[in-house]
């Protein structure tokens, strides 16, 4: 920064609480800059005889805005798009709408000339259906809109597939993989038209996705990267019109693809692999873009510790009020939904099971799986336990979805085809007194009782 220059104020719009938010708010002040977190508890926008402020006022924001992973993302896309309307906004929303959803992604890349694999999103289930022979004998399935490989599947197309998951749109997509031994792909992560790191991404042993918030494992790639990589990600980038990105690319027997563009890609993973934080130079294009300056040898010196301490901007009673955990029963309507359709089925609540399980007979109607690998589960006096199959499950409750991998089994003795357990459950307050299955029930009886007074 300047000696007569004064500070840049840069907002960082991110209502949750995460490293990256964190991380680019302490790089800001550490630039010599002031930093605003808007969150919930201070951030407000007015409109008063003409004229818009912000509060807490600033002159550039980092939308940090986490969409793919919330019941309604539209709400916080109208909200990013309400401060970019007012204020010059990296990664600006419309750019955003693009990227949270992978097949536009997808048609976006390829308009564009760059290579994506090849992909069938059909609004019918006979369309997407007519079209899956193109996929076999295996393919990928995907939710156009999901996060930390929720909603990726990798299936045997031979059998039918269903258009949606849950309230999810799916679609189908060419696998592409030479590696044999172990899948993996590249995350490249792109500030400002340059590569601040890269890393290889490697499945763990029981799966085939390579997100590191699933267990995959990391190792540097930046230095390795070759000259196709590197322009693809860029390219990449740009032409979904994002400012910072990671840019997921997979390499082909015939040259590389691009899977995804995630415009709010974690940066856990690859600190961890190359020793590079992303947030000093997201950082440094804010002020940069609001007409500041920074000295890029200390941008380089801070970005190789990923501090992500609580900021000094954290607004006051942020950490100690909590959001409200939601309440869920003993006895729940959910949304149970896998690769062939979705069904309202009763869940019972089981706090002391640490895996969900679902019925056999319900997990072949939906079409949950594929089975991922096999597990050992103890039930009473058995020391050993009974091994049975693990398969990816998404189930909707309320307006969330949890997408978990929950044991398969026979519950035809039992009254509920499906057990709630601590991965799902983690997420609320049982309330061990409510029963869905006696409201409805209630509800049928008032319905007769009516139904018989108007007689």
């Amino acid at each position: 920064m300047g000696m007569n220059e004064d500070p840049v104020r840069v907002g960082v719009l991110a209502l949750h609480t995460s490293k990256e938010s964190k991380a680019i708010c302490n790089a800001v002040e550490d630039l010599g800059h002031d930093p605003e977190w808007l969150r919930e508890e201070n951030a407000s926008v007015s409109i008063e005889e003409g004229e818009v402020k912000i509060e807490p006022d600033v002159d550039v924001i980092a939308n940090r805005m986490l969409l793919s992973n919330t019941p309604e993302p539209a709400e916080g896309l109208g909200l990013a798009g309400t401060f970019a309307q007012a204020r010059p906004t990296l990664n600006p929303p419309e750019a955003v709408l693009t990227a949270v959803h992978k097949f536009a992604t997808a048609v976006a890349l390829s308009e564009a000339g760059i290579r994506v694999p090849d992909a069938l999103l059909a609004l019918s289930n006979a369309g997407l259906n007519e079209g899956r022979s193109r996929f076999t004998p295996e393919g990928v399935y995907k939710t156009a809109i999901g996060t930390h490989g929720g909603g990726t599947w990798k299936l045997d197309l031979r059998e039918p597939v269903n258009p949606m998951v849950g309230n999810r749109q799916a679609f189908l997509q060419e696998l592409i993989d030479r590696d044999e031994v172990r899948h993996h792909d590249q995350r490249v992560y792109v500030v400002d038209g340059e590569i601040v790191g890269a890393m290889n991404r490697y499945a763990p042993d029981d799966d085939w996705r390579t997100n590191v918030a699933l267990g995959g494992d990391v190792e540097d790639a930046t230095d390795s990267l070759d000259d196709e990589a590197k322009e693809l990600a860029i390219a990449a980038a740009e032409t979904i019109g994002l400012d910072y990105a990671g840019v997921d690319l997979v390499q082909g027997f015939d040259g590389w693809y691009v899977l995804e563009v995630n415009p709010t890609a974690g940066f856990k993973g690859l600190f961890k692999a190359t020793g590079r934080s992303p947030a000093p130079y997201i950082a440094k294009l804010a002020i940069e873009r609001a007409g500041g300056t920074v000295d890029d040898d200390r941008v380089a010196e801070l970005a190789t510790v990923l501090d992500d301490s609580v900021p000094s901007c954290m607004p006051r009673g942020s950490q100690q009020r909590p959001k409200d955990t939601p309440l869920i029963g003993y006895i729940e309507e959910v949304v149970v939904a896998g690769t062939r359709g979705s069904t309202q089925s009763f869940a019972k609540s089981d706090t002391g099971a640490t895996r969900s399980s679902i019925d056999t007979e319900l997990a072949a109607e939906i079409g949950a799986g594929p089975i991922k690998s096999m597990t050992r589960v103890k039930s009473g006096s058995m020391k050993r336990g009974k091994a049975r199959p693990v398969v990816d499950l998404v189930v909707g409750i309320g307006g969330d979805q949890h997408t978990v991998t929950a044991s398969v089994e026979d519950r035809s003795h039992m009254e509920y085809p499906l057990l709630l357990g601590r991965d799902i459950l983690e997420h609320y307050q049982v309330d061990v007194r409510r029963r869905a299955d006696e409201t409805v029930s209630q509800e049928r009886d008032e319905e007769e009782e009516e139904e018989s007074g108007e007689e």
